[in-house]
């Protein structure tokens, strides 16, 4: 039977105001009455203007003939009784004055502070019970009966984390299979990886394949500005999973409650780590095999306080990594299921121009292809289109209205030359699919390079190469225009980066040496705040001789090429200045003679 829906907060708010606000009004027509001077007062008696009084030690309310109120204070009964009393005696005689009993010395101000005090007191534990569903140290988890509407087949790209995963599932469909063994399911599995991985979609899998309860809530969500309540949410939260068990537990971003205690200011008093210790408690009090499990989502796995790792809690971390190339294609054709794809379309060559997108990444592309296309009023989804769609990604809209002339149209040509050249010339692992020299987002144009295939490592002589590509604009720039400009910044900030990692974290200068002097840990304040470098002034000026020396030596290769090649560098911008944007066959044809 169907509850009858009660009415909106804001409703019940404007109705309690309303009544407060017309309560006051008529209050205070009782509680604050004109004063009317003793002088009027005998005129108005004397003129029989007045119909009804009432007197109270040495004040006089009266009532006019108009029926309009005021407070009289006499100067004592027998003046106003030598003044006025033969002419209130004549006219109470004839009834046109009467005189009324003092009513009950209640006060209204006072009344009015208490009704005032109760109404908000009621107002606040509507406003919390309702919040926090009669409760406001209830936990705010979203509970899912039964299929959550997502299964493995909705997952692609993450085989291995699936492949993991089944065993949870398996358990929580016949633990007895597990148990007539003497295995312990872990109680924990902490699910790590870059934002957009689809952890979420992974433990939204876990519970619709084995079809349980499915208890989904935020980190965040546990911790309030009130002490205690963070941790009476917890243990609420393993109440209610208790009753419906076997079941999941899902806590998504567990970082923002369970960073590592002792590294803020506050001392291990704050309400964040009162909800962590609750948190820790409730894991362990589980006997063996209940049927809650618990998964975790986190992007940093290096913030977590050690005892939220340890066999008993989250004691297997399952990586949700980037997607390769095979997981691309499918994660693609999981999201083009719904979309009319041109014969043009091939789903293999888009997820190779697309290498590190996550799923969310590919699936956004895909909408905004179709939206693309939807405007267009294509009645499929071209390859145009979703090109375009991944230059939006990538790097924001065409920027069609803003004007450049001819010097800078000329500067960015030979800039965006010299990155593509240098990739052709010099790249083992990619190739130049499109260069363009029209505006998108902040950049004034772009290089779009393909890889060949996906990598994990990379190596010395690669990282090198991608310092040459990134230093071919400003190379170009000066070789060319006798001038640089500021359109390298980016391209500095980015071979400086790697130039410092190959140095200071892979151990890849001669001068330097075999050390990692890369700490790879967040600085938390309090902790980490009085920590010094761990290496000394020395060795940190060895670090940036040495990263200049990389950055310079590729410069020079790079300008040694350019020069080299100048002819080739020339008809690539030559070719951009009059077409403005080129794919990767008209760039190759440059380089025929």
């Amino acid at each position: 039977m169907n509850k009858k829906k009660l009415p909106g907060i804001g409703m019940w708010l404007v109705l309690i105001i309303s009544i407060y606000l017309i309560y006051s009004i008529v209050v205070n027509m009782f509680a604050s009455l004109p004063e009317m001077e003793y002088s009027d007062f005998v005129r108005n008696i004397k003129a029989e203007n007045i119909s009804s009084m009432s007197l109270e030690g040495n004040t006089v309310t009266v009532t006019g003939k108009d029926g309009g109120k005021a407070k009289v204070t006499i100067p004592s009964l027998d003046t106003m009784q030598s003044d006025v009393g033969e002419e209130i005696n004549a006219q109470m005689s004839a009834g046109t004055l009467t005189q009324k009993a003092h009513e009950s010395g209640i006060s209204w101000v006072a009344i009015s502070n208490i009704l005032s005090t109760v109404i908000i007191i009621a107002f606040m534990i509507f406003f919390l019970g309702k919040r926090g569903g009669g409760n406001f140290t209830k936990s705010s988890a979203k509970l899912v009966e039964g299929k959550t509407g997502v299964t493995f087949k909705d997952m692609a790209g993450a085989d291995e984390a699936k492949k993991e995963l089944e065993e949870v599932v398996e358990f929580l469909k016949n633990p007895d299979k597990f148990t007539r063994l003497g295995a312990r399911i872990p109680k924990g599995v902490l699910l790590v990886g870059s934002p957009g991985t689809g952890k979420t979609l992974l433990a939204k899998a876990v519970a619709g394949e084995a079809n349980v309860p499915f208890f989904q809530m935020s980190g965040s969500n546990f911790v309030e500005l009130y002490v205690g309540v963070g941790a009476s949410r917890v243990r609420n939260l393993f109440q209610q999973a208790e009753k419906s068990k076997p079941c999941i537990i899902f806590i998504d971003e567990i970082d923002a409650v369970g960073r590592q205690r002792g590294a803020g200011m506050g001392g291990g008093n704050d309400e964040r780590e009162q909800t962590l210790n609750q948190l820790l408690v409730e894991m362990d009090g589980f006997s063996d095999n209940e049927g809650i499990i618990i998964i975790a989502a986190t992007n940093r796995p290096d913030v977590l306080d050690p005892a939220l790792l340890r066999p008993g809690r989250f004691d297997r971390q399952v990586v949700v990594g980037m997607p390769d190339l095979k997981g691309r294609e499918d994660i693609l054709r999981v999201h083009s299921r719904n979309k009319p794809l041109a014969d043009n379309v091939d789903l293999k060559e888009i997820a190779r121009a697309t290498t590190g997108y996550s799923g969310a990444n590919l699936e956004n592309l895909m909408n905004e292809a179709a939206i693309i296309a939807a405007a267009r009023n294509h009645p499929k989804i071209t390859r145009h289109d979703i090109e375009d769609a991944n230059l939006k990604v990538m790097m924001g809209n065409e920027s069609k209205s803003r004007k450049i002339n001819d010097e800078e149209k000329k500067l960015t040509a030979f800039h965006e030359a010299g990155h593509a050249v240098i990739t052709k010339l010099i790249s083992t692992d990619s190739h130049v699919h499109k260069v363009s020299i029209m505006p998108r987002g902040r950049a004034g144009g772009f290089t779009m390079s393909v890889p060949e295939e996906d990598k994990n490592y990379h190596s010395k002589n690669g990282m090198l190469e991608d310092i040459m590509v990134m230093l071919g604009g400003r190379a170009a720039e000066e070789l060319t225009m006798d001038d640089i400009s500021t359109g390298a910044s980016n391209d500095l900030q980015r071979a400086t980066s790697i130039a410092r990692q190959m140095v200071v974290k892979y151990g890849m200068s001669e001068t330097v040496g075999l050390v990692s002097y890369d700490s790879g840990s967040e600085v938390f304040l309090g902790r980490d705040l009085a920590q010094t470098k761990p290496y000394s002034e020395k060795t940190a000026a060895d670090i940036d001789g040495e990263i200049k020396k990389i950055l310079m030596s590729q410069y020079d290769k790079t300008k040694q090429i350019l020069t080299d090649n100048m002819a080739v560098l020339e008809k690539v911008a030559n070719k951009l200045i009059e077409k403005e944007t080129i794919d990767g066959d008209e760039f190759n044809a440059c380089f025929e003679n």
